[in-house]
């Protein structure tokens, strides 16, 4: 019997003081199905219809897929050194392991924290999304009226029904999904590249680099660029439960960041061709924004097409924050089963080897932020969408900063035989310094960002949430560090045995058998 069919094995043994570890379902999910999860969380559909036009209309201009361009090129650069890191740890904490291998345990609590945070409220914010894009699509193309607190209901439930089965059967109805939403953006982009363009032809303006920092506010247009990636980073977090971890996560990290880069850079370059250089702008500033994907797909497919494109926003969106919630109970497993938070959350599902019970959290916590947006008035978009994004995207560009920096930490400590001028210092500390700037564009940038919610009080308050976790995290390392040792020893270091970091501060009571590679360890 494989092991994708087995009954997960029982908790693996672990070091004096420390939870017993059970284990997430080995060989559930391979190369494909790993970066269907990543590239749902990147949602390319909503991505490019939600920050495209944002873009084009208020930042770099029509040298919008020269922004994607040159975030194509970061990424890449600071994914050089993340899969250098997945190829020797394998932990369903992904930055929390990371970190915490690379620039100690303190900074590793304090960025787990803070990972925890993002991928909680991101999936409160895509719900926002899907509801605002459920409403009116079903509105305007079925007649029906429904508060949007019925369809963010809905995918709640869902989505808590999905994740607590094996992670295959979510991969499997992501990439249903995924397919379907990048085959409509395909589709009108080679139908504009095969009739030669709109009214200017096929330009290259939009695709020269130096225009990337051109237009009203570059920067703006850049942030944005980097935004449409948040997620791709997710890869790593399935390594535990993937085939061939070693081999898969690295593949599947640089397939999601170039893939979806270059898809990003042909979509957007061919829906500015379609509309033509002023019109595209002139639609993006508008009071329909969507406009500039309609219009073209409209003009060079048809009518059907459109009426296609708004229910796939829905299904885009949905994928995206199931997804999401993936990561985010994967994260509140990878604490809970060291004992942090509450060791209940590091139990998994006795049949399917989900982490049910951080599922569970995840769920109840994501319908509270909801709930709390929908009795205050707020709208599914302006406010729960953008505030939360905007909230979660600020956290883990600082996580994703402090990963880079970790990198070049781990390998000058660890595995001479692995240190590579490029691999484990230059691109991580190039990953890194641009990661730093994208920081800095977001904070820039916030208070357009936020739009119409920019003078709420939750946004007022979003530096000083980040703030507050990040330095808790800090201060809980601190204190376990002198008052708890044995359970500071643990942090981030539950990974799986095959990957397991032989150092002289901790050893396994019980080393992991050689029949079974994938039985976790601290």
């Amino acid at each position: 019997m494989s092991r994708a069919d087995a009954t997960p094995p029982p908790a693996a043994p672990s070091a004096p003081g420390t939870p017993p570890v059970q284990r997430l379902k080995a060989n559930s999910v391979g190369l494909v199905g790993v970066v269907f999860m990543a590239v749902a969380t990147a949602a390319p559909i909503t991505a490019m219809t939600g920050n495209l036009p944002i873009a084009v209309g208020f930042g770099n201009g029509t040298g919008a897929p020269a922004g994607y361009l040159f975030a194509t090129l970061v990424l890449t650069v600071f994914a050089v050194g993340y899969v250098a890191m997945a190829k020797r740890i394998t932990a369903a904490g992904a930055f929390y392991g990371y970190i915490s291998h690379g620039l100690g345990r303190i900074a590793g609590m304090a960025s787990g924290m803070l990972a925890v945070l993002a991928y909680i409220v991101f999936e409160a914010s895509i719900v926002g999304v899907f509801s605002y894009f459920a409403k009116t699509t079903v509105h305007d193309q079925l007649g029906v009226d429904l508060p949007w607190i019925v369809y963010a209901a809905a995918m709640l439930a869902v989505t808590a029904v999905l994740a607590h089965f094996d992670i295959n059967l979510t991969a499997k109805a992501l990439g249903v999904m995924l397919v379907a939403e990048i085959a409509v953006l395909f589709a009108v982009a080679t139908a504009v590249l095969i009739a030669g363009g709109g009214p200017d032809g096929i330009p290259v303006e939009p695709v020269n680099p130096k225009n990337a920092f051109t237009g009203t506010s570059a920067g703006l247009g850049l942030f944005f660029a980097f935004w449409s990636w948040v997620g791709f980073e997710s890869t790593a977090m399935y390594g535990e439960e993937s085939r061939d971890p070693k081999r898969v996560i690295p593949r599947a990290t640089l397939v999601s960041v170039v893939g979806v880069g270059l898809f990003y850079i042909y979509v957007s370059w061919m829906t500015i061709a379609g509309n033509g250089l002023a019109e595209s702008v002139k639609l993006s500033a508008s009071a329909s924004p969507l406009d500039l994907f309609f219009a073209p797909t409209h003009q060079f497919i048809g009518a059907w097409a459109v009426d296609a494109f708004q229910w796939l926003l829905l299904t885009g969106s949905f994928a995206c924050g199931m997804a999401f919630h993936q990561c985010a109970a994967r994260y509140l497993y990878a604490i809970g089963r060291e004992g942090f938070l509450h060791p209940a959350l590091g139990r998994t599902h006795p049949r399917h080897g989900s982490p049910y019970l951080s599922s569970v959290v995840q769920t109840v916590i994501a319908t509270g932020l909801v709930a709390g947006f929908w009795l205050t008035g707020q709208d599914p978009y302006l406010h729960l969408y953008t505030l939360l994004a905007i909230l979660g995207t600020m956290a883990i560009l600082i996580v994703q900063t402090l990963c880079s920096f970790a990198v070049i930490g781990y390998f000058r400590k660890n595995h001479p035989e692995d240190r590579h001028w490029f691999r484990t210092f230059t691109a991580p500390l190039l990953g890194g310094i641009g990661m730093t700037a994208v920081v800095v564009l977001l904070v820039l940038n916030m208070q357009t960002a936020a739009g119409a919610a920019a003078g709420s009080l939750f946004f007022k308050l979003i530096p000083w949430i980040v703030g507050a976790v990040f330095f808790g995290g800090l201060g809980l390392g601190l204190w376990l560090r002198y008052k708890a040792p044995e359970r500071y020893e643990i942090i981030g270091r539950i990974v799986l045995e095959d990957a397991a970091e032989r150092t002289d501060e901790i050893t396994p009571a019980t080393p992991a058998t050689p029949s079974d590679p994938s039985a976790a360890t601290v």
